[in-house]
């Protein structure tokens, strides 16, 4: 007898629909459970689950000939995600639960020996897929209904056992489909566990206005300075004055951390922005993404918050210079001989550096012990590429003793949000016509040309500051779109020279 029910793969982000077909023969002399469809070990190894978690639910297995397909056979399947759709395959084709039941149904879940049904990851974009091909009910572990229930007009049943499914299919114990909540991304004056308070940052006055600028416009910025001075402390500042998650944004970035299997089953839907700050000893595909299976890297994670890279001249630079791409296209493609597939990558990059190998060079209280040479190699570790796609290149003073001694508390990380949400409600205005933009920092040339209008006098000098500084077509454009956000702080409809005067005050003094 033959049966078919429904399960799905993840390819990158997105969902693919998997026929499960189950094939039984009563009467084969030899038993067999064959599995077939590119499945990979840990779908091979269904078999055994599957044998075992019928077993031990009280439910009958005929030890006899199985032929099981995951169709379409050319898609390659990972993981135990299947286990339950081909247990309930085996089940319908022997007879032991109804099949007119299943038609419109999707099944998820890792089987235990036991019977109990496990988490697998995915469950939000494998439910959305299923809501996209027409299925009406997605049967999943218990507890991946929070995540899976994120996906509205689909009906998600939380199962915790086979025999508990198999019950609720005859219908002698029904199980409560999922409540589906509001989504809503809540506000909050509290800061998330690490992220630290602008009124706790002792000085740094230009440093905290140049923050700010990034944070207005989502532009990318470098900070130098020597040890010690509160570049990392600054950084982790940063997350507490951009704005608040929108909903559409809340479940883009919910579904890449559903699919790194980095959600808290506490906590289905992400509720701030993310702050990425990976180790300097990190490869390329942990960066980028990538594995034989593509994962998204900390380039993806961090979609729509802060990519924070201390002591970034000591990343590898074949693994630096693979940020180009995504910083300038905000997606990342990881192109494999089986196919490509393509993460979202739009992040706000903050990059921290000493100024030398010692770290003292500029210092004005302990000297550089490092020669010309050595300062030149060393900086030397970022491309002009690279630095020519940050907009903001700032340099982080030593904080003067009395201000560090003083009790007096700074300006607050929520009063700068208010300014900087003003700032972004500005741009979405002006954006308007172009969903696909989202910050000042995303507009292409065409884009700027239209939305950038500059004054005669600060026009005449943009023009004065691109011949004396040499400034490429990008680091121009960059400039404008630097003026743009800063305009926007000071609710201005126009760029005015002393915008100009800012933004280039931020470009690099020598370029690579």
């Amino acid at each position: 007898m033959l049966s078919i029910v429904h399960a799905c793969a993840i390819v990158g982000l997105e969902g693919c629909m998997v026929e499960v077909q189950t094939d039984f023969n009563p009467r084969a002399g030899i038993p067999t459970f064959t599995i077939v469809g590119l499945p990979d070990s840990a779908v091979k190894e269904s078999r055994e689950r599957v044998r075992a978690a019928i077993k031990n639910s009280g439910l009958s297995f005929p030890n006899k000939g199985y032929v099981v397909n995951l169709s379409p056979a050319d898609l390659p399947k990972h993981g135990p995600a299947y286990d339950l759709a081909i247990a309930v395959g085996v089940l319908a084709a022997t007879d032991q639960i109804p099949l007119p039941s299943l038609p419109k149904a999707m099944f998820i879940g890792e089987l235990s020996l036991d019977g109990s049904i496990r988490h697998v990851k995915g469950a939000m974009p494998l439910t959305y897929t299923a809501y996209q091909e027409g299925f009406e009910t997605a049967y999943v572990a218990a507890e991946d209904a929070p995540q899976a229930g994120l996906v509205s007009g689909i009906e998600v049943i939380p199962v915790q056992s086979l025999g508990q499914l198999v019950e609720h299919l005859y219908g002698l114990q029904p199980i409560r489909p999922y409540r589906h909540e509001a989504l809503t991304v809540t506000s909050s004056d509290n800061l998330p566990d690490g992220i630290v308070d602008f009124a706790d940052v002792k000085g740094q006055q230009h440093v905290k206005r140049a923050l700010e600028i990034a944070a207005g416009g989502n532009h990318n910025i470098l900070l130098s300075g020597s040890p010690g001075v509160g570049k990392t402390l600054l950084a982790r500042a940063m997350p507490g004055i951009l704005p608040q998650l929108t909903l559409e944004e809340a479940l883009e970035v919910t579904r890449i951390y559903s699919v790194a299997d980095m959600l808290r089953s506490d906590q289905p839907l992400i509720q701030a922005r993310p702050f990425r700050a990976p180790h300097h000893t990190i490869s390329q595909p942990g960066l980028i993404g990538g594995g034989s299976i593509p994962k998204p890297g900390e380039v993806s994670l961090s979609h729509r918050g802060v990519l924070f890279l201390d002591e970034i001249v000591e990343i590898g630079s074949k693994t630096l210079e693979v940020l180009r791409q995504p910083i300038e296209d905000k997606i990342v493609t990881i192109s494999r001989a089986k196919g490509s597939i393509t993460f979202p990558a739009n992040f706000l990059l903050i990059g921290a550096m000493n100024p030398c190998p010692c770290g003292y060079y500029g210092d004005v209280v302990r000297p550089c012990t490092c020669s010309p040479t050595m300062i030149t190699r060393y900086q030397s570790r970022l491309s002009g590429p690279l630095l020519d796609r940050i907009d903001i290149h700032l340099d982080v003073p030593r904080v003067e003793h009395d201000k560090l001694m003083s009790d007096e508390r700074g300006e607050p990380s929520a009063k700068v949000r208010e300014r900087v949400e003003m700032a972004r409600e500005r741009q979405r205005s002006r954006f308007s016509q172009h969903p696909h933009l989202y910050a000042n920092a995303d507009m292409s040339v065409t884009e700027i040309k239209q939305m950038c209008v500059l004054s005669p006098e600060a026009r005449q000098l943009l023009e004065i500051s691109v011949k004396r500084m040499q400034l490429s077509a990008r680091s121009y454009h960059r400039t404008l779109k630097l003026s743009r956000t800063i305009a926007d702080l000071g609710s201005s409809d126009r760029i005015e020279v002393q915008h100009i005067a800012e933004a280039i005050q931020y470009r690099p003094r020598q370029m690579q």
